[in-house]
């Protein structure tokens, strides 16, 4: 047996291992960039308390239904369900 055809299978192998290898990395990085993410956004969401913005209160009693299409050219009034303000 040649020297050669030894150390082909040997140099294969290694490739193949390097190549997998370099497959799972990319992968952990993507599951890392991943998580990083969405941990990110629950801290922005926790982080960041926006002011209370103008809404109507109560109930609209005139004007176009709250969820319906704007009549007359009027815009909708929409209120929130539960206001924290």
């Amino acid at each position: 047996m040649a020297p050669d055809a030894a150390a082909a299978p040997a140099a294969a192998s290694a490739s193949g291992r390097r190549f997998r290898l370099t497959i799972w990395a990319l992968v952990g990085l993507g599951l890392a960039l991943l998580i990083g993410a969405n941990a990110h956004l629950v801290y922005v969401a926790f982080a960041s308390r926006p002011d209370c913005v103008p809404h109507a209160k109560a109930p609209a009693s005139h004007g176009p239904a709250l969820n319906g299409p704007a009549l007359n050219g009027e815009p909708p009034i929409y209120r929130a369900a539960r206001s924290a303000c």
